[in-house]
């Protein structure tokens, strides 16, 4: 062989060189390793989850009728037809060196379902109170669906909605990222974390407190390109649509350098500002419809009445706050509704406007009432390039 081919510039050194630092490289990766609680001594099968080696009871995860039972059916059956061969590879999950691979968990959700498998009654009692670790709950319930432990997943979705049912459960924790509390302090999930399994589990009653918070931190204006983020892919309407309004807001300057939203959102943004403000200009004339009362004695005189007191009211309702912004529809029904409560409850002088529908105000602020109604349940069409 040529010496030249061996300087250390050649390109067969640098070839042997780079496959030697992948080999180290390949070397330096550690291998799985046992976990501290739950690799039990006499336990009968050996599972990987992530670099986590498990070693359990196969009758403790064959409980609740889930998945495992199956798949433990099908792993015998395999292993049956293997010795029936003559085959020598050990059976999947008796050793370390070929355990059952688990695709698509974490080791912490593995762990949390072993923890309520073999937990005892006062450990799950605690996951009831405000001690609860919440993140292991999430943990629990997101793998217990997925391997259908329908009993505890059940469990695990009533404890987190027991949790953040109660005034200020949502507090201590942030839209996207668990805060940074002190070592000792247990894991928080996120608000997003909490929306996603509340959807994924359908549990309606928790994903009713998760969009209540959401639309609080909307309400003030805060995370607003992540719940439309949030809402579209969940298909929350009742988030998404207050979302986009508060964003749509703050002006096409903001959205602009917004880098979270993408370009398909920003034309919504541009059409729903649109569609807002030709909303208002033409609502003064369309008044909702009046149900009248069995003693209205005119309902053509009523219903001219209803029309003048509409407009009025929307007047009204504007001037309260003179610097609302056009397209700001939301804030100027609600005020429109509260104005018309306002008069027909006697808090505020009518000066004759109600005097010609004496038996038909009260349904004037049921007609109100719905109409502001069917807006916020609308409000997501205004912001669609289809609108």
């Amino acid at each position: 062989m040529d010496h030249e081919q061996l300087r250390p510039d050649s390109a067969l050194m640098t070839m042997a060189n780079s496959f030697l630092r992948d080999g180290m490289l390949q070397l330096s990766i550690p291998g799985p390793s046992r976990d501290t609680m739950y690799y039990i001594s006499d336990g009968n099968s050996v599972l990987l989850v992530e670099n986590t080696l498990f070693k359990v009871h196969r009758s403790v995860l064959m409980k609740d009728k889930s998945a495992f039972e199956t798949m433990f059916q099908l792993s015998t059956e395999t292993d049956s037809s293997r010795s029936d061969s003559s085959m020598t590879v050990a059976p999947e999950g008796e050793s370390d060196d070929n355990p059952i691979r688990l695709q698509g968990d974490t080791a912490d959700e593995f762990r949390a379902l072993l923890w309520a498998l073999y937990a005892l009654p006062h450990e799950l009692m605690i996951a009831t109170t405000s001690d609860a670790n919440c993140a292991q709950l999430v943990n629990l319930a997101r793998i217990t669906h997925k391997y259908q432990f329908r009993s505890v997943e059940m469990w695990a979705l009533g404890a987190l909605y027991a949790y953040y049912a109660h005034p200020g459960a949502f507090d201590v924790i942030s839209a996207t990222n668990p805060p940074m509390l002190p070592h000792s302090a247990p894991e928080v999930p996120s608000l997003v974390q909490i929306t996603e399994l509340a959807a994924l589990c359908e549990r309606p009653d928790l994903l009713d407190v998760a969009v209540a918070r959401w639309k609080r931190q909307i309400g003030e204006g805060k995370d607003l390109a992540l719940a439309i983020d949030v809402g579209e892919r969940l298909n929350l309407r009742s988030m998404l649509g207050l979302a986009y309004h508060a964003m749509m807001l703050k002006g096409k300057t903001h959205w602009d350098a917004e880098a979270a939203l993408n370009r398909d959102q920003r034309v919504r943004l541009l059409c729903g500002y649109y569609a807002l403000g030709k909303l208002w200009e033409t609502l003064p004339m369309q008044p909702p419809p009046l149900a009248h009362n069995a003693r209205c004695t005119s309902q053509q005189r009523c219903s001219k009445a209803w029309g003048n007191l509409w407009k009025n009211v929307l007047d009204m309702g504007a001037e309260v706050i003179p610097g609302l912004q056009r397209e700001d529809v939301l804030a100027k029904f609600m005020l429109a509704e509260s104005t018309m409560k306002a008069l027909v409850e006697g808090e505020i002088q009518a000066q004759g406007i109600l005097d010609r529908l004496p038996s038909c105000k009260e349904n004037a602020l049921i007609a109100t009432s719905m109409k502001v109604r069917e807006f916020k349940e609308m409000l997501t069409d205004y912001f669609s390039d289809e609108f």
